[in-house]
């Protein structure tokens, strides 16, 4: 199966490396110092200790890498604009694009039903350039769930939560033959993934789960389980996680959110969430996606969110300040 991997850091170098291990015809694009590694010396997807070497075709240019019959897409959001400028030469009449992405995804209202259906997230998607370059039918949402690093360029680390991997779904819910075809890609690969027909639900979930603890580590720069270690911050992550779950139920969804069980995960998660490594590393936050698009929502649903609204107008006055955000 040809399948190009769009964007190949920490979720989609992984994702890379064991398709093509397992024999897939994989490429990727990618950009920098990262593009120059895995042209020279390969890639490199390290789990426990054990390292995979393959040497997928890498690219910075899509249109090099021919059509594909299936692409994922694992850029955080600040790149989207440019994966709608470059993508079509990928694309043929059926290839299906799996977007797997951190918080709320470009395409949310796309399929959504009801008053909000078709709604757009111009924030994420300026110019609806994604919407028009992908269209409705050929696209899938999807959620990673490991934690994963990339301890330097060309090499991929696996941190922890392999065995949850990866689900995928259409935005109305429908099963179609490109989700099947990327599914047995996956399986063939020995990577956990699952077709969900309520992708939504787990979206919020896992957004949850995120601003669990990821808006107190920027402030702080520390892994997860050491914003954990003062009784206030701890009561912090709980009010996170209430008006969270609020919003959820503003929206209408079933999303499945146990606080204390989330704290005592966070309290022994050594892992730097991604938007954390991006801040170290000076490259582009997805404050928007993971953090504005909620808020916005929460306000126009009439959910107050005064926690998650004081620590992120902390965290764009420190991105802004770096010249990682511009919203």
């Amino acid at each position: 199966m040809r399948i190009c991997v769009f964007g190949a850091g920490a979720i989609g170098g992984y994702l890379a490396g064991f398709l093509a291990h397992a024999g897939h015809d994989v490429s990727v694009v990618v950009r920098g110092a990262h593009l120059k590694a895995i042209q020279q010396d390969g890639l490199k997807v390290e789990v426990d200790g054990v390292i995979t070497h393959t040497r997928p075709r890498a690219s910075d240019d899509p249109a090099t890498l021919g059509v594909q019959d299936a692409v994922l897409v694992t850029v955080k959001a600040p790149s989207l604009p440019s994966v709608a400028a470059t993508i079509a030469p990928l694309l043929g009449p059926d290839t299906p694009v799996a977007f797997i992405n951190n918080g709320i995804p470009w395409w949310y209202f796309m399929g959504h039903g009801g008053a909000m259906d078709g709604n757009r997230l111009p924030i994420l998607d300026p110019g609806d350039a994604l919407w028009n370059a992908v269209g409705p039918r050929r696209t899938v949402g999807g959620i990673f769930w490991p934690a994963s690093s990339v301890p330097a360029p060309g090499h991929i680390r696996m941190v922890s939560g392999a065995s949850r991997g990866t689900v995928i779904g259409a935005p109305d819910g429908v099963t179609t033959p490109g989700m099947e075809a990327i599914a047995a890609a996956f399986e063939k690969a020995a990577l956990p993934i699952a077709i969900s027909p309520t992708l939504r639900d787990l979206i919020w979930e896992k957004l949850a789960f995120n601003l669990s603890a990821g808006p107190m580590c920027v402030l702080t720069t520390t892994p997860v389980k050491d914003t954990h270690t003062e009784p206030a911050l701890v009561e912090t992550s709980r009010r996170l996680m209430a008006e969270a779950n609020a919003l959820i139920k503003a929206v209408g969804r079933n999303a499945s959110i146990d606080p204390e069980r989330t704290i005592g995960v966070n309290t022994n998660l050594g892992h730097r969430p991604s938007i954390l490594q991006d801040l170290l590393a000076s490259r582009p936050m997805e404050i928007d996606a993971l953090y504005s698009v909620p808020l916005d929502l929460a306000r126009t649903l009439g959910v107050a969110m005064p926690t998650l609204e004081t620590l992120v107008g902390l965290i764009k006055v420190r991105a802004r300040a770096g010249g990682l955000y511009g919203g």
